[in-house]
């Protein structure tokens, strides 16, 4: 496996990690323990260094899940959680009966960071990201309290999640970040303009999450795909029956290129942002082994240039359907 750096910070990870949300939250009811804890612990023997939970997935379940499961491994695996949702009995993270609960006042990171640590069983988190930009607690704050925590030894890396480009450049003045974690994708390139640039700028690295387009990249995916009510993606604009149909085109345009490279639709894609630059490192979730192993495929796929000014080229062509969410959580991005 490839490895990559995030930006100058010098931390070192697999070209691909792996992102646990779907193992168990979002993506219908939690997986079997068992079965998920086979699949980490298999992501780890094939080379995957890098991977992603948060408080808020289950809530806990998820960082529990990956702390077991990655326990025999500390000394070879970067670990990044989140914190930033209030995850209190009365709240609601996603925001699915009404006002999503943010809360990244420094006492609650503190105490979160307490919780996560316990639940990852490491005495260090290697990567810790603000889940989202909370518009009541001055970005100046939450930099300070991570940087307390990685004074302590508590943490080794900050990072945002979501964030524009002025919070970038203020949380970086007071604690540097790593990276900043967003959706990109050949389907959600809203990072191009600003975010991307501004983070080459400062030496921050970029993980992109859903760099598969919530598995609509794969292209196992159309207008006749039915979602559970559990599954996140029934409240998604962009996973209507008529912006599925829509959207049809990009998949047919990683087809052709796929085709070419003797690689499946998901590997393009990966391989798109993989040539993007080379402190970029996406991390697409799966709660299967052969997507798992199609995911690390991606990594040896070589896209010329002129590959990648095809892709973009017919890409520019193609107008993408549907929101990436629901106004309500769409307004909780780019702050």
């Amino acid at each position: 496996m490839q490895k990559r750096k995030l930006g100058k910070s010098g931390l070192e990870v697999s070209a691909v990690g792996l992102g646990c949300m779907g193992m168990s939250f979002s993506y219908g009811p939690p997986k079997d323990k068992e079965e998920m804890t086979s699949l980490l612990r298999e992501a780890v023997e094939r080379g995957i260094t890098f991977f992603d939970t948060a408080e808020v997935y289950g809530p806990f379940i998820n960082e529990e899940l990956v702390g077991e499961a990655l326990a025999p491994f500390r000394k070879q695996v970067v670990i990044a959680t989140k914190f930033g949702f209030d995850l209190s009995p009365n709240s609601d993270p996603r925001g699915m009966k009404g006002a999503p609960g943010l809360d990244s006042r420094p006492e609650h990171i503190k105490q979160a960071v307490e919780g996560s640590l316990k639940r990852l069983k490491v005495e260090r988190i290697d990567l810790l990201y603000q889940h989202r930009v909370d518009p009541n607690v001055p970005i100046e704050d939450v930099a300070g309290a991570v940087k307390d925590l990685i004074q302590q030894g508590k943490v080794k890396h900050f990072g945002l999640s979501e964030a524009g480009v002025q919070t970038i450049r203020r949380a970086h003045a007071v604690q540097p970040l790593t990276a900043l974690q967003s959706e990109y994708s050949l389907w959600t390139r809203t990072p191009e303009k600003e975010v991307i640039p501004t983070l080459e700028e400062l030496g921050i690295g970029f993980v992109p999450y859903s760099p598969l387009g919530r598995g609509f990249l794969t292209g196992k995916i159309d207008e006749k795909t039915t979602f559970d009510s559990s599954d996140f993606r029934s409240t998604l604009p962009r996973f209507t029956p008529e912006a599925l149909k829509a959207n049809q085109a990009l998949i047919d345009l990683l087809g052709k290129i796929g085709q070419r490279k003797k690689a499946t639709p998901a590997q393009i894609a990966l391989a798109w942002l993989l040539a993007q630059k080379p402190w970029i490192v996406p991390i697409p979730g799966t709660t299967k082994l052969h997507r798992l192993d199609e995911n690390i495929g991606a990594v040896t796929v070589e896209l010329t240039a002129d590959d990648i000014r095809e892709i973009d080229s017919a890409a520019s062509k193609i107008t993408v359907h549907g929101a990436r969410y629901p106004e309500k959580l769409e307004k909780m991005t780019g702050r």
